[in-house]
Order: C-alpha cells, then structure tokens, then sequence
C-alpha cells in the first residue's frame, strides 16, 4: 500500500555497534565506557567474552541482515528510501552515515534506533546520538539534516506475536517428564537502580524495568502463563552500586535447586539479536551452569532475525508518516517520536550514573 505521503528521504538504522575482530575489542570497549572510570581489569574482563567468539561481535552482522530485510519490506509498502547504518561505539559510526546521507541529498530523515525500551541506555542516548550527529554534519560545513526517532515498539503486536512464537516454540523443546514443572523466564539487561529510578518522570516511576514487565505480562498471558519471573543479566560496575536483580543464572540455579522448578524457558525479550549478551551471558554462561547442575534449558530465540520484525518497522514508519494512531496492546507508558533529539520531557530518562559495558 502506498503511504499517504512520504515525508523522509531516508532511514538512518542507528544501534550500539560492536568490534569486527581481536583489534577492535579493546578500542570498542574504551568507547563504551569513555568518561566512566572503569578500571582497566573490568575491559579485560569484558574483553574475554567477545574473545570467546574470536573477537568479534554477532551484532553488526545481525543489523545488517534486518537491513536487508527491511529494504525489501520498504519496497513492498510503496517506501523509495534507502538505508543508512550507523553505530554509536564502533564503525560504521553514526557519524560516518550521516555524513554519506547528507552528501547524497538527503534532509528528513527517519531513525530507528535498536532498543525497544525506554530509559537513558534504550531511549535518551539515543537521542543524545543524534544531537551529536548534527553537530557533526554542521562542523563539517554539510547542509542541515532533520532526524526524525521512532518511538519505542516494546508493546508493538508485532513484537509481542514475535515472542509469543518463541516462547511457545521453546515449551515444544522441553520433554514430558519435566514440563509440567517448567519455568517461564524473562530477561532483559540489568541497569543500575538509580538509573532505573530516573527512567521516567515523576509521575511515571521507573520506565525502562515497568516497560520490560509490561512486554513479559503481554507475553506470558498470549501463552496462558499467569505466573513467570523476570529477571535481569550482564550487570557490570561496581559491585558496591545497586543494579537490578536477580540475576539470570543465580535465579534458575536457585529455583531449581530450591524444588520450585524442574527446568526453564528463558526468553530475552529485553534483546533484539542474539548479540554478545544472548550469546555469552544465556547460551554460555547460563548453559554451562544448567550442565552442570543438570537443568533442562532452552533459550528462545529473539526478534530481530524474523520477517515480521522487518514489517514492524515499516508499520512505525507508515504511522509516523500518516500520523496514524499508535499500535500498542500494553498499558505502561510509552514515549513518542523525537525531532532532531530533542523530544525528552526535562528530567526524563536522565542517569544518575551511566550504564558500563557488559
């Protein structure tokens, strides 16, 4: 179908970004962490997981392959607009894209960045990263782009069906003997307390964590599950700072051995791809504890590598562009679109302290 009109020239695919091989791990990682005071040991430490896999991350290859999925769902909706990939932490930097997209005449562009939640990590820096992407292009003597940022998509039907499936798909991987007594567990990644506490206006309450439990309640009810845990993963900083707990492999170990589970279905809805987290923290970390304590996993797979995640994307751009009504099933608040980074009600999503690499 053709959109009523078609405002943006382009779409700029912002996300995290991630090292390519055993030599960026070290500059990537003092990327993310610029400003924070993280010792040296603690890169080491992070550093080791990505060196795990050979030094490199799942992540840019995983964005690259919705990319290709999303040019062809653009074109089947009647959208001419080509795709700019940007990161903040690694190449291809947010910059280096918009510098190609403003030199190839591009003005109004949309962004979708790659976070379905709320909060300063999810949302705020996101738009932080544009603002400085627009100083870029004006330093570097480019025309004026204006960046327009989708709005989060926890509670989107189409990402809710996308984990409904998975979740289902997971209990079908779990033998009779032990299903009945089965957990189902959400994660998403931990952030410190405080920040979480400064997710949200006042009025609000914590954002980020409310919205992650909205998107687990929606989940669990589709499958006929009332009763489900969420928990949290890749805590890092400080051990003296508050983060949010439990942690994913402290709580299956727990409930296993504690009778009140004979095995789980773990379901990262807090993660578009299976990138360095999923991959370390679930199928490594969580995997070599449930083998050794004979603990009958599965981990569901996550949103990003299906079509249907594609056309939510299209869906957040056709409702931008005929300022169309939101699709949403949760009941939490959520956040709307931001022009040129600047959409943040003052005080929303602020960090009392910035979150560290994991």
């Amino acid at each position: 179908m053709q959109p009523q009109t078609q405002p943006f020239d382009a779409v700029l695919f912002l996300s995290f970004g991630g090292p390519e091989g055993p030599d960026d791990v070290r500059p990537f990682l003092e990327n993310v962490t610029r400003g924070r005071g993280i010792p040296p040991e603690r890169l080491d430490e992070v550093g080791a997981h990505y060196f795990n896999f050979g030094g490199k991350s799942p992540l840019n290859d995983l964005n690259r392959d919705i990319i290709d999925r999303l040019e062809t769902a653009l074109k089947k909706r009647g959208f001419d607009m080509p795709i700019y990939f940007g990161n903040r932490n690694w190449h291809p930097f947010a910059e280096e894209a918009a510098e190609r997209l403003a030199r190839d005449g591009h003005r109004n562009v949309v962004v979708f960045a790659t976070s379905a939640w709320g909060g300063y990590s999810g949302c705020r820096q996101y738009n932080e990263d544009i603002q400085r992407i627009r100083q870029h292009l004006k330093d570097q003597g480019l025309p004026e782009v204006t960046f327009t940022k989708l709005r989060q998509f926890f509670d989107h039907p189409h990402f809710i069906d996308l984990m409904v499936d998975s979740v289902q798909e997971g209990f079908t991987h779990i033998d009779t003997e032990h299903k009945a007594g089965t957990r189902l567990v959400f994660t998403a990644h931990s952030i410190p307390t405080a920040a979480d506490n400064n997710s949200g206006i006042a009025s609000d309450g914590p954002l980020y964590s409310t919205q992650v439990r909205e998107a687990a309640r929606l989940v669990a009810e589709r499958v006929g599950i009332d009763d489900f845990d969420v928990v949290w993963q890749s805590r890092s900083g400080a051990p003296h700072i508050p983060w949010l707990e439990p942690d994913i492999v402290d709580h299956v170990t727990e409930i296993y051995e504690k009778g009140h589970a004979t095995g789980a279905v773990v379901c990262p809805i807090g993660f578009v791809s299976d990138h360095i987290e999923v991959v370390w923290d679930l199928d490594t970390e969580l995997a070599r504890e449930a083998q050794e304590y004979n603990i009958p996993i599965y981990r569901c797979r996550t949103a990003g590598a299906e079509p249907e995640f594609a056309d939510m994307i299209v869906d957040l751009i056709e409702e931008q562009t005929n300022n169309s009504p939101w699709a949403r099933l949760g009941e939490v608040p959520a956040r709307g679109c931001t022009v040129n980074g600047q959409a943040c009600a003052e005080g929303c999503c602020a960090p009392s302290r910035r979150p560290t690499a994991s």
